[in-house]
């Protein structure tokens, strides 16, 4: 593919039709779709309805209408006419079977792009799980750089390499409004990541980067880790599943660093990095100094019980951390006994633990129940995953009898078969819509992402 200049004006390939989901948010009055400075509120409406521009200018550039995006905006236009007072999130995202419509292409995004670059009142767009490629990443670029009332934006799994990467992140020196990106899944490698770094030293607005799954190489986590140490303004990162060769864990040592000194990050996302004890011991001793850390998130990693030890350590004395998420390493009955010890004992700051799929059996799982016992703090905890046995099933099932632990903050339900006690799965956790949301209800509701919940970074889309 040549650059997305060069291509821009291209045909656009016809794309086959797939499962789409389309929800236009319109927010009450003093809500903001990131934060409370990013709300924008609209008095009127445009003179001509979106739909009818729409068409137009996709007659004007014989441009393929995108019937999609046609019904979105048709339904927008509606949403506008009732004079609601609150800036409106567009979601045009590709991964739900409620509308079934053609995925947004690059040539689709340019069209949207020139229609929403005037849209006073959309202050978030989503378009994830589309086609738009280093196509639409362009024109997202230009979006950003001309529409300033824009504060969220998501991207994800939109096949945007690394020249689309660069675009975006180049785009984002002079943007002063937008607050949360997501990037997750797009491949934007080492060298769209260093782009970031470099975002980073100059922006002063962003406050949430989803990185996640970006293929990101040692050299550009090390040098958002760098940047990281002076930047005042995010809040959240999450830099889950970079491609790191070695045994040497240098992106947990520079992380740690960064925690040392920087005193405003909130929300740390560190899945699937291959970190083992010697890792999660840089995080903690870091930990000690850092007071405003209060999500930290290490899932599917290869933390056993001795790397527990540095985690019950630090629980003695942190009075911040709020979410720990450990789910999917190894812990095993020892380190749950190491943790269960500290939360009993010391700590009384966190709220939220997950020790998901850990290997853990029945004494490490109900010396986690004991602990709630005496620890009020601690109020959610998901254990599904594990070697459960009548003792467990017994414990937990206690705990939300008894009104300790209530059924939304965890993710096990019991019930009785023939006097026997069991647990079934519910589907609750800290982030069980990170990559998907639900066809039905609510997208981000407390009980399925809890993480979220208990520590709030501006607001979910």
């Amino acid at each position: 593919m040549g650059s997305p200049r060069e291509t821009a004006s291209a045909p656009a390939s016809s794309s086959a039709p797939a499962p789409a989901r389309a929800a236009i948010q319109a927010r009450s009055s003093g809500a903001a779709l990131v934060g409370e400075r990013g709300c924008i509120y609209f008095s009127k409406s445009p003179e001509s309805g979106l739909q009818e521009q729409y068409s137009n200018l996709c007659m004007e550039k014989s441009q393929k209408i995108n019937p999609f995006i046609l019904y979105i905006l048709q339904e927008l236009d509606k949403e506008i006419k009732k004079g609601l007072e609150g800036g409106i999130s567009l979601n045009i995202a590709g991964n739900n079977r409620l509308v079934p419509a053609e995925r947004v292409t690059g040539q689709d995004f340019w069209i949207l792009s020139r229609i929403l670059k005037n849209c006073l009142y959309i202050n978030g767009l989503d378009v994830g799980y589309n086609l738009i490629s280093d196509v639409g990443a362009y024109y997202a670029a230009k979006l950003l750089q001309k529409q300033f009332y824009l504060t969220y934006l998501n991207l994800m799994f939109n096949d945007i390499g690394p020249e689309g990467g660069e675009l975006i992140a180049k785009a984002l020196h002079k943007n002063q409004t937008l607050k949360y990106l997501r990037m997750t899944g797009n491949k934007i490698e080492n060298t769209g990541g260093m782009f970031f770094a470099a975002m980073l030293q100059i922006n002063s607005s962003l406050e949430k980067l989803d990185l996640g799954d970006c293929d990101l190489g040692m050299q550009s986590m090390i040098a958002i880790a760098t940047v990281l140490t002076r930047n005042q303004a995010i809040k959240a990162i999450n830099l889950n599943r970079p491609i790191l060769y070695g045994e040497q864990e240098e992106s947990t040592v520079h992380v740690g660093r960064m925690l040392k000194e920087n005193h405003c990050l909130v929300a740390l996302h560190m899945c699937k990095h291959d970190m083992k004890n010697s890792g999660i011991q840089q995080l903690c001793d870091a930990l000690y100094l850092n007071t405003s850390l209060h999500y930290l998130d290490v899932s599917c990693n290869k933390i056993t019980h001795d790397g527990m030890v540095y985690v019950a350590d630090v629980l003695k004395s942190n009075t911040t951390l709020e979410v720990i998420d450990l789910s999917f390493n190894r812990i095993e009955n020892a380190g749950a006994n190491y943790l269960s010890e500290a939360l009993t004992s010391h700590n009384r700051s966190l709220k939220a633990l997950s020790v998901v799929s850990n290997n853990i059996e029945g004494e490490g799982l109900v010396a986690l129940s004991q602990s709630m016992k005496t620890n009020l703090t601690l109020s959610h905890i998901y254990i599904w995953g594990n070697k459960f046995d009548d003792a467990t099933c017994i414990a937990y099932s206690h705990l939300i009898q008894m009104g300790r632990l209530k059924p939304d903050n965890t993710d096990v339900e019991p019930f009785v078969v023939d006097g026997h006690v069991y647990l079934a799965e519910v589907s609750n956790g800290l982030k069980k819509h990170y990559y998907w949301t639900s066809t039905y209800g609510e997208s981000y509701d407390h009980s399925s992402n809890a993480g979220f919940a208990l520590v709030p970074v501006g607001q979910q889309p």
